[in-house]
C-alpha cells in the first residue's frame, strides 16, 4: 500500500469513530508505545534493504584485497578467525549460508577428522540490533548535532544514524575509495543526502572536523588496519583534536583496551566514561556480549 492510500484509509477509519472518542484516538496514535514496533520494523526494513544491496557488490567476507594488514592480522589470531560483517549477515542468514555449504561456523581439528571446533567470527560493522541499541539507548537525543564515524567502511553507522536518530549531520571518514563509492551509491539510492555525507580522507588530515564534532564513533577502527606505530599516531591525533567539551565518544572495544595494547594511557583530563545500561532488550537475536563491547565517554 502506498502512502497516500494509507492516509486515506486512516482518515476514513477515524471518520467512523464516535465523535466523542476521536480526540482520544488521535492522542493514542500520537503518544502510545503500542505503535512503536511498526516504526521500528519500518526502520529495520530500510537497513535490511541496504544490506541486501551491499551484499551483491561484496565478497562473502566483505573485505577488500587491498586490506593486506587486516588479512594478515586475522590469520595471526590465536584461533582460526573469519570476518563476517554483522550488518550484512545476521544469525538467520549465516545459518542459511551454512546449510547451503557456503559458510561454516566450525573448523576441523585434524584433516579427515570428525572433531571440530567453533570458528571465531569478527565484524568491523555494527549489526542492526547494535545500531538500534547505540542510537536509541546509548546516545542521547542528537538533534542539531554532528556525528562522525571514523573508518565508515560500508556506512552502517551512517544509515543507522539516519533512521534511528535526529542527528543533523552524519559524516563518514573512509580511506578506501571503493568503500566510499559503495557508500555514495547507497546514499544516492536511498535518498540520504539530506543528512549523510562520506569524506574520502585519512582521519589524520581532519583536525578541523574533529574539533567541531559532537559525537565520534570508533568501532574496531585501527587494530586490524594499521601497524601499532600507526595506531598510536592516530590515537594521539584524535586525543589532541577531539577536545570539544561535552562531546561524546563511542568506542568498541573500550578505550582502555584499545590503548593498553599500545602501551598508551589516555590523558587524565580528556574523557570520562558514562554508564550504559546493557540489560535493555533490543531483540531476541541480539548478541549480549557484543553490546557490552560498546563504551560511551564524554569529553571533559
Amino acid at each position: 500500500m502506498e502512502l497516500q492510500e494509507a492516509q486515506t484509509e486512516v482518515k476514513q477509519l477515524i471518520s467512523r469513530v464516535r465523535a466523542r472518542d476521536r480526540a482520544r484516538l488521535i492522542h493514542w496514535i500520537r503518544n502510545s508505545d503500542d505503535l512503536d514496533h511498526f516504526l521500528s520494523d519500518s526502520r529495520t526494513m530500510i537497513l535490511q534493504g541496504i544490506a541486501d544491496d551491499l551484499r551483491v557488490h561484496l565478497s562473502l567476507d566483505a573485505m577488500l584485497d587491498c586490506e593486506v594488514v587486516a588479512h594478515r592480522k586475522m590469520q595471526a589470531c590465536p584461533r582460526p578467525t573469519v570476518h563476517v560483517d554483522s550488518f550484512l549477515y545476521d544469525d538467520h542468514l549465516v545459518d542459511s549460508l551454512c546449510d547451503q555449504g557456503k559458510m561454516s561456523r566450525t573448523y576441523c581439528l585434524g584433516c579427515g577428522s570428525t572433531r571440530t571446533a567453533p570458528l571465531d567470527f569478527l565484524s568491523h560493522s555494527f549489526s542492526v540490533p547494535e545500531l538500534r541499541f547505540l542510537f536509541l539507548h546509548v546516545l542521547p537525543d542528537l538533534s542539531g548535532r554532528t556525528l562522525v564515524d571514523v573508518g565508515s567502511r560500508l556506512g552502517a553507522v551512517l544509515y543507522g544514524g539516519h533512521v534511528f536518530s535526529s542527528a543533523s549531520r552524519l559524516l563518514g571518514v573512509e580511506f578506501s575509495e571503493e568503500f566510499v563509492r559503495l557508500q555514495n551509491d547507497t546514499i544516492h539510492k536511498y535518498g540520504l543526502h539530506d543528512r549523510v555525507q562520506v569524506l574520502h580522507a585519512d582521519i589524520l588530515t581532519q583536525d578541523a572536523l574533529l574539533q567541531n564534532t559532537d559525537v565520534l564513533i570508533m568501532n574496531n577502527v585501527f587494530e586490524f588496519f594499521m601497524e601499532p606505530s600507526e595506531q598510536l599516531r592516530a590515537w594521539r591525533f584524535i586525543m589532541l583534536n577531539f577536545r570539544r567539551s561535552g562531546a561524546l565518544l563511542v568506542t568498541v572495544p573500550s578505550l582502555q583496551e584499545s590503548l593498553h595494547t599500545l602501551q598508551e594511557e589516555p590523558p587524565s583530563d580528556w574523557v570520562e566514561e558514562l554508564p550504559v545500561d546493557y540489560d535493555i532488550y533490543v531483540g531476541k537475536d541480539t548478541d549480549a556480549d557484543a553490546l557490552r563491547q560498546i563504551h560511551l565517554y564524554r569529553v571533559m
